[in-house]
């Protein structure tokens, strides 16, 4: 069904040029300063209070926001004790009679460093190279909060109404935003009656047009670790007495993952897959193409002058669409219990623990997962080893609501509008907590989850970069969208 386009009060091309011209004048340089501040989430920097570093991201931005001058606009950073802050912004509706708020998020903390980035490239190093943007959280997700007020400023400048509008911004997401659902249950009954949620923390599939996030994976996980000694003993004289740690760990891994096809075994932690994300998942892989997998940074070897790259599970597009949104997979994302190659001697080690990253489909309950895991990897433990499971953090995913009218032909006219092409329509592999907690509290919203996170933008990984030219289109392309929030008779 094609739907039909609204019309707004705001003149896109106009709104547009404003956009790019507040990116290139005060945003870049804004985010420049933020980059270089290693606000490394709490999971990542348990010091962070004493640090300091997300409190000042905070601060910054707060400043900036108070400098803006936006009519209508007042600005809090609510604290918790004991919790990363979050800052909260409202504006007045302005002569629009619905009743109803748009909620705009983001979030200022960031992954750690990581390492292989490019010389002369840094995670606390920004550089525009190409109209990009390197250095971590440029993308994920510093810049939300900037687009969401220069959104706003694009409906001010042309006086053009909107319904009233609250943006959350927290510092804890990159961690599983596990101080988020203290602070939405203290801040419910400030958001009001939600009918339009913006998330600009996802992704792209490509910087040709705007990207409609229409389901997250959740996530389980956790440190999974196998004692066999109390302390190293040489190899010569154990081994073939003594297993080792990590072939107990490998055969207790085969009770969940098929090493040989990467699928996950037990069928609780898989679900069904509805019809419409299947279909959506082909109809964006007619557009994609072989791009779905290619745009990765693949291994290749050279044999006899030619190169021999590495290959993704499945070449087929919609099948690694699919797999990378609505089937769960396994991660080892650290370990310990290895001494350094340059250290390494002759010694059965004593332990070996992985930390494990399980994503799981949009509709598998993350709580009862975690549960299921524990006893699945811990239970009649191979030589009576000492197996542990401790779960670090787990997040349910998200399946988006159906689109309305009025909001399927805003983003389709928003995409013609600002990249000249349709609007895609494509589910997402990682986890945001924050739309399935207002999902559940506001069932009847409008859910706009987009962002940034184009090929090779690479978040969490080395080399992070914001895509510039795509960060003011989407800008734009967001105030059209809340310029076409239904006026109270028109709803």
């Amino acid at each position: 069904m094609t739907a039909r386009l609204p019309d707004t009060a705001l003149d896109p091309a106009r709104a547009l040029a404003d956009v790019s011209q507040r990116w290139r004048d005060d945003l870049v340089g804004q985010l420049t300063q933020y980059v270089e501040i290693p606000a490394k989430s709490p999971g990542f920097d348990a010091d962070w209070a004493a640090h300091g570093l997300l409190e000042r991201v905070v601060r910054d931005a707060a400043q900036w926001i108070e400098s803006q001058r936006v009519s209508g606009l007042t600005l809090e950073v609510v604290r918790i004790e004991g919790r990363t802050p979050v800052l909260l912004f409202e504006i007045a509706a302005h002569q629009h009679t619905s009743t109803q708020t748009v909620v705009m998020y983001g979030h200022l903390d960031k992954q750690p460093e990581f390492n292989g980035w490019k010389t002369g490239l840094g995670p606390w190093t920004p550089k525009i190279i190409d109209d990009k943007l390197y250095g971590r959280g440029s993308a994920d997700d510093g810049y939300a909060v900037y687009a969401a007020i220069t959104a706003v400023q694009a409906l001010k400048a042309q006086g053009t109404p909107h319904p009233r509008i609250v943006g959350l911004v927290e510092t804890c997401e990159e961690s599983g935003s596990f101080d988020l659902p203290a602070y939405l249950d203290a801040l419910k009954p400030r958001l009001g009656d939600v009918g339009l949620v913006v998330c600009l923390d996802s992704g792209a599939g490509n910087y040709d047009q705007l990207w409609l996030t229409t389901s997250l994976r959740g996530l389980a996980g956790g440190v999974l670790r196998v004692d066999i000694l109390d302390e190293g003993v040489h190899s010569g004289d154990a081994s073939g007495v003594v297993p080792s740690s990590f072939r107990i760990l490998r055969h207790v891994l085969d009770r969940l993952e098929d090493s040989a096809t990467g699928r996950l075994l037990p069928e609780l932690f898989h679900c069904d897959i509805p019809a419409e994300r299947v279909a959506q998942a082909q109809d964006t892989a007619a557009t994609l193409g072989d791009a779905v997998w290619r745009r990765f940074p693949w291994a290749h070897a050279d044999c006899g002058g030619s190169s021999t790259f590495a290959l993704p599970m499945s070449t087929d597009p919609a099948e690694a669409l699919i797999n990378r949104t609505w089937r769960p997979t396994l991660s080892v994302v650290g370990a310990d219990g290895f001494p350094a190659m340059a250290d390494a001697g002759n010694v059965l080690r004593p332990y070996t623990a992985f930390k494990l990253s399980l994503r799981l489909p949009p509709l598998v309950d993350a709580a009862h997962a975690v549960q299921q895991l524990k006893t699945l990897l811990e239970d009649n433990a191979p030589y009576q080893a000492r197996v542990t499971f401790t779960p670090n953090g787990a997040a349910t995913g998200w399946n988006a609501p159906s689109l309305t009218p009025w909001f399927e032909g805003a983003l389709q006219r928003a995409s013609q509008d600002c990249f000249g092409a349709p609007c895609g329509y494509i589910g997402q592999g990682g986890t945001i907590p924050l739309m399935n907690l207002l999902s559940q509290g506001f069932p009847k919203a409008q859910m706009m989850v987009c962002g940034v996170l184009g090929p090779q933008s690479n978040a969490h990984g080395p080399n992070e970069f914001l895509h510039l030219p795509y960060a003011q289109r989407l800008t734009a392309a967001v105030a059209q969208v809340i310029a076409s929030v239904p006026q109270a008779a028109q709803a």
